[in-house]
């Protein structure tokens, strides 16, 4: 960068700074400033990021400010919501945050069975709030996972079979444009808007609300955690595999390569051994489960099986230790019409080299009432997926990046021409940034999502948002 260029930004940045405070009723954050570093900090502690300012956003009037003034001085511009996203979005180098984290309301309509929730929102939140009155909105497995980013890219779920993704639940958004503008969209107004926010994962606007549906459970549920030798890895798989898709809709069942947690529920021998878990909650009243989840505790005999009646709120949160804030995170994922036996053995090859004991590899069941959504009625591009598979990396020394990276991108290769080549945009890694693999993450949506973004954001005000994934 010439010196007349970097006087040029520093003035820019200045200028959008003192905008800032002059119009925002909430904090604005600069590198000056003593919470710069805790702002800039999200939950991945892989991403390292220096924007130039962070707009705390007190309300929808607030982000629409911030809007305007990017238009004027035109920084990078990334949203924040609840900052849990792995590739790390949430903040960008060199630009404006416009950050909703102040924003975490919650208004529950028990009689209409409709929640009004703001952009900063984490699932814990809305989870404590419709348990009140025994309704829920399928959500996050981590309770601190932020509701805006997990339903904009479409919301995989524990009851996902029985009541769809988190964005099949949405009755409208609030959504500030990039003309600063804010609307609200729904399936009569801005349908187009409405459309490209079930599924875009971002670049839209700032989605400053969400109006949910919700639904009849809890406020306790059955749920089914089995943990299994890690030496029947190989025919419990291939068990799954068939047993999964054909159970009813009202289990959405997972399974896991990972290890026993050091819980104290667990016996202490088990702690730490490798193992595959297999879980599933069943949507109804818990007393009508055990008939629906008893296939899943049976697939061989178990290590440890915790199956109980819990608080729907306690289920929502009881893997939250095991992800801390902060630790290091790097996620790749892929979209499976069927797993095949070379495509199994491929899978556990690489699971032998987890490079680390908090590292794991999830398979979620699809079908159900994600796929009764047209492929055309919103931006989700995966409805006809029978498994997602997540490869999840995780770690704490910084030493062990390299290792750790390598083996998620390797699996991925390794595991990529057994699949259907979908790419969830919600467990993207930092690799899918690059243009060519829009439509991997797009698929058949990725024309029209384009489009729309041209419509409502000509000028790319939003443009260096809607290129990460």
């Amino acid at each position: 960068m010439s010196i007349h260029t970097d006087r040029h930004a520093r003035r820019g940045a200045s200028g959008l700074i003192d905008g800032l405070r002059a119009a925002l009723r909430g904090d604005v954050i600069d590198p000056a400033h003593a919470e710069y570093d805790a702002a800039r900090s999200v939950w991945n502690g892989l991403i390292d990021r220096h924007p130039a300012v962070i707009a705390r956003c007190a309300d929808a009037a607030d982000a629409a400010e911030a809007v305007r003034l990017a238009r004027t001085f035109r920084p990078p511009v990334s949203i924040r919501g609840g900052g849990h996203q792995v590739a790390g979005s949430a903040v960008c180098d060199d630009g404006l945050v416009i950050d909703l984290s102040a924003m975490r309301g919650v208004e529950v309509d028990a009689d209409r069975r409709v929640a009004l929730v703001q952009g900063g929102a984490r699932w814990g939140d809305v989870d404590t709030a419709t348990q009140r009155v025994g309704l829920a909105v399928p959500g996050g497995e981590v309770s601190t996972t932020g509701v805006a980013g997990f339903t904009l890219g479409g919301g995989m779920a524990l009851t996902s079979r029985q009541f769809g993704l988190s964005c099949d639940n949405l009755r409208a958004v609030e959504v500030v444009t990039a003309d600063g503008e804010v609307h609200r969209a729904d399936r009569d107004q801005h349908a187009d808007l409405f459309w490209a926010a079930r599924g875009a994962g971002r670049g839209i606007g700032v989605v400053t609300s969400f109006e949910f549906d919700l639904h009849p459970l809890g406020p306790e549920v059955a749920a089914a955690t089995v943990f299994y030798p890690y030496g029947e890895a190989g025919r419990i798989l291939r068990a799954w595999r068939e047993l999964a898709p054909a159970m009813p809709e009202t289990v959405t069942p997972q399974l896991i390569l990972w290890s026993v947690p050091r819980d104290p529920a667990i016996p202490e021998a088990l702690h730490g051994e490798k193992c595959v878990i297999v879980t599933g909650v069943y949507a109804g009243p818990a007393d009508e489960a055990d008939a629906a989840l008893a296939p899943l505790r049976r697939l061989v005999t178990p290590l440890h099986d915790m199956t109980a009646t819990v608080s729907y709120v306690e289920q929502q949160s009881s893997v939250d230790d095991l992800f801390p804030d902060g630790n290091r995170y790097f996620m790749k994922a892929l979209g499976f019409d069927g797993l095949d036996d070379a495509a199994i053995d491929s899978l556990l090859a690489w699971d032998a080299r987890r490079p680390t004991p908090e590292s794991l590899i999830a398979l979620r069941t699809l079908g159900g009432a994600v796929a009764r959504v047209g492929s055309t009625q919103s931006a989700f591009p995966h409805r006809r997926d029978r498994f997602n598979l997540s490869i999840d990396a995780g770690w704490s020394d910084p030493g062990q990046d390299a290792s750790a990276i390598g083996w998620a991108r390797g699996m991925w290769d390794a595991l990529r021409p057994f699949s259907n080549g979908g790419v969830y945009v919600n467990f993207a890694g930092l690799d899918d940034d690059a243009g060519a693999a829009r439509e991997h993450l797009f698929g058949d949506s990725a024309k029209r999502l384009a489009d729309v973004r041209t419509s409502y954001d000509p000028e790319g005000v939003f443009a260096a948002a809607a290129q990460r994934p």
